[in-house]
């Protein structure tokens, strides 16, 4: 038996017959439409591309889960470049641009927009924080590694010529030590320089329980070449208990170069004491000398890459200046910090705070 229905027309009221069969036939497809779409929705949401489809008359069709607006003055710039790029996609410009969230975290997120052929556009959204990070790193490692290199290479340049016109075996033996002194700075430039572009892009990628004494000793046993030749003696208070949450190869990489550094900078016959504290849930690493100490007015500056506090020291102590840098990124890397506490004349107290491994 057929269902009655009926529909109002301009000229005359006339009933419509439908049958009950073709009603659930009609049901059924758009049943089947319906779950189509969320599919296709749902398979929009996964992406981590935002996508934002907008018809010709500037309404919004659909915005999947990545291109949805939240709260915050981050995601309303967001919103707004979003805004910009559809008013240029409805003349029929394509467009494309970069915006700076400073978070945190700090991200780089990237719009473009593209006119559809229906006058419609679609727009894209997408976090490019990682390629911008992994492109700031490389302009960085090949700015750093040509600035440093040059002077290593230059000298080498130099010895080079005067070896090469030397008869005498006393001299050509002076200038070629001095050569292999200028290698192995150019090797340590380069060293230093992969380290911290390695630990830059690896970020906190290892997150195992790392007991403190063995870092302690394991930082200290790398230091001690140096340390012997100047007859300094590295004095290790082993900790019982004490553990920290990370990459095992960063933490040892960060002590040491405090190590390395308290050994440079003091006078011979000395002590560099290497210890430990725990306080309220982060465990302290401390590396104090008696040596020079840092002067007041470059405390703020002492962890920027390359920057020396006595550059004539430092060339004779072979530091590149980025020691306390590759410190500075592990301790961010695991969720710390690192401090400095210095007198001139009676030498520098430099801590590693990191959060510690709960049992």
């Amino acid at each position: 038996m057929g269902l009655l229905n009926w529909r109002r027309d301009t000229a005359v009221d006339e009933p419509v017959l439908v049958d009950a069969a073709q009603l659930d036939e009609v049901q059924r497809r758009l049943a089947v439409v319906e779950l189509e779409l969320r599919r296709a929705q749902a398979a929009l949401d996964g992406l981590p591309l935002g996508v934002v489809l907008v018809d010709p008359s500037g309404t919004v069709i659909s915005r999947n889960a990545a291109a949805t607006p939240a709260r915050g003055h981050a995601d309303v710039l967001l919103q707004g470049a979003i805004g910009r790029h559809v008013e240029q996609g409805l003349l029929g410009i394509a467009s494309q641009s970069s915006i700076e969230l400073f978070g945190p975290p700090k991200r780089v997120i990237q719009v473009a927009a593209t006119p559809l052929p229906d006058g419609g556009v679609l727009v894209t959204v997408e976090d490019v924080s990682d390629r911008s990070r992994l492109d700031a790193v490389r302009t960085d490692f090949v700015a750093n590694i040509s600035h440093e290199l040059k002077t290593p290479v230059s000298a080498l340049a130099v010895l080079a010529e005067a070896l090469a016109d030397e008869d005498d075996l006393r001299v050509m033996r002076r200038l070629a030590g001095k050569m292999v002194g200028e290698a192995h700075r150019a090797a340590t430039v380069i060293d230093d320089l992969l380290e911290l572009s390695r630990i830059e892009l690896g970020g906190m990628a290892v997150r195992d329980r790392v007991d403190v004494a063995s870092l302690l000793s394991e930082a200290a046993v790398r230091s001690l070449a140096g340390a012997e030749q100047h007859t300094i003696r590295i004095d290790v208070d082993e900790p019982v208990g004490f553990a920290v949450l990370g990459d095992r190869r960063q933490l040892v990489s960060a002590l040491s170069n405090l190590i390395d550094n308290a050994v440079k900078y003091s006078e011979e016959g000395s002590e560099v004491w290497v210890t430990s504290t725990r306080e309220s849930g982060v465990i302290a690493m401390h590396v104090t000398d008696h040596g020079i100490g840092i002067p007041a007015k470059d405390l703020d500056r002492i962890f920027e890459r390359f920057y020396r506090v006595d550059r004539a020291r430092s060339r004779d102590t072979g530091g590149t200046g980025l020691g306390l840098a590759i410190v500075r990124h592990v301790a961010t890397n695991h969720e710390g910090d690192v401090q400095v506490r210095s007198n001139e004349g009676e030498g520098s107290t430099f801590t590693l705070r990191v959060p510690e491994a709960v049992s």
